[in-house]
C-alpha cells in the first residue's frame, strides 16, 4: 500500500497553499523532501514511522503541488527562511508547537534554517547526504563543480535552466536523478508519478530554480550572519549520507556538522546512493529508531 493510513490534505498557510499527507499518533513529526520530488519521497518509511509518531509530510513551498511564487530579482521567496515559515506554519495550524524533523536534500536545508531560525521548536534533527550549503559553496572545488554541476546550472538566470527543462521534462528527471545509475523502476510506480505530475504543474520548474539561485545569493548571506553571530543547531543532530553518493567522498559529515552545531552530533553511512529513504528504507528507519525519543 501507498501511504497506508495517511489522509492527503490541503491548508493554508499565511496565504501559502500546502499539500501534505498525515498518519499516525505520538509525539509529531515533520518529513520534509528534496529536489525534484514530492512528500511521495517517505512512502516507504513515513508508514512505520507512523506507528510511534505523528508524521505529517508535506511538499515544500515551490515543489510538489504546493504554492509556487514567481521568480523575482533577489529570490527572497525561495530563501529558506522564508520556506522554513511554511512547514512551521502548518505545524502550528495542526496544533504542533514543538516537533521533530527528518529531511532530505532541499528539505534538510530548509530543516538546517528552521533549526537555526527558530531553535525553540525543533526537538531533534535528521539530515539527509547534506552538509551546510555555506560549507559547500565555501570548499567548492573541481569535484564538487562536476558531481554538483546542477547547483551553478540551475542558478542561472530566468528562464534560462527553465527554457530547456520544460522543453522535455522527464527526460531531464531521468537525467537529474541519475548521479549514481538506476532504471525507471527505480522509484516506486505512484512516487515517480507524483514527482512527474508536479512537474508538470505551472511554476514548479521555476520555483526549482528559484530555490538554487536562492542558495547561491541570499541564503548565503543569512548563513554568513548567523555564523558571525554566533547561531548553531542547538538540538541533538544525526547526520546520514548515502555511501554511493559524494558526501562521504568529499567530506567529513560528523565533522563538518560539529562545527555547525553546538549539540550532539551522531550519524553514519547508509548503504544506498543519494535517494536513501527509497533504496534503503530498513536501514534508515533503524537509525531513526535509536535517534528519535
Amino acid at each position: 500500500m501507498f501511504f497506508e493510513g495517511f489522509t492527503l490534505e490541503e491548508r493554508d498557510v499565511a496565504g501559502m497553499r500546502v499539500r501534505f499527507r498525515r498518519g499516525g499518533s505520538g509525539p509529531p513529526l515533520l518529513l520534509l523532501h528534496g529536489n525534484p520530488q514530492t512528500h511521495a519521497m517517505w512512502h516507504k518509511v513515513a508508514p512505520a514511522l507512523a506507528q510511534r509518531f505523528t508524521v505529517i509530510c508535506p511538499d515544500i513551498r515551490g515543489y510538489g503541488f504546493s504554492a509556487k511564487l514567481p521568480p523575482l530579482p533577489g529570490h527572497a521567496a525561495y530563501a529558506k527562511r522564508e520556506m522554513a515559515k511554511d512547514v512551521l506554519g502548518l505545524m502550528r495550524e495542526l496544533g504542533h508547537e514543538r516537533f521533530s524533523v527528518v529531511s532530505h536534500d532541499r528539505g534538510a536545508r530548509l530543516a538546517h534554517r528552521l533549526a537555526l531560525d527558530h531553535a525553540e521548536v525543533v526537538e531533534r534533527l535528521c539530515v539527509m547526504d547534506i552538509v551546510p550549503t555555506l560549507h559547500h559553496f565555501e570548499n567548492a572545488d573541481m569535484a564538487f563543480g562536476l558531481g554538483y554541476y546542477h547547483w551553478f546550472w540551475l542558478a542561472q538566470p530566468h528562464p534560462g535552466p527553465e527554457m530547456l527543462i520544460k522543453q522535455d521534462v522527464e527526460l531531464w528527471f531521468r537525467i537529474h536523478t541519475s548521479r549514481e545509475p538506476k532504471d525507471d523502476g527505480f522509484f516506486h510506480p505512484e512516487a515517480r508519478a507524483d514527482y512527474l505530475a508536479a512537474l508538470r504543474q505551472p511554476g514548479t520548474v521555476e520555483a526549482i530554480c528559484e530555490d538554487y539561485r536562492a542558495a547561491a545569493t541570499i541564503d548565503l548571506e543569512h548563513d554568513r550572519e548567523s555564523r558571525a553571530q554566533g547561531v548553531k543547531v542547538t538540538c541533538p543532530l544525526l547526520a546520514l549520507w548515502g555511501a554511493k553518493g559524494k558526501i562521504g567522498q568529499w567530506y567529513e559529515p560528523l565533522a563538518v556538522w560539529r562545527a555547525y552545531s553546538s549539540a550532539e552530533v551522531a550519524g553514519h553511512a547508509v548503504k544506498s546512493g543519494h535517494y536513501l529513504a527509497e533504496e534503503a528504507p530498513g536501514e534508515v528507519l533503524q537509525a531513526l529508531e535509536e535517534f528519535l525519543p
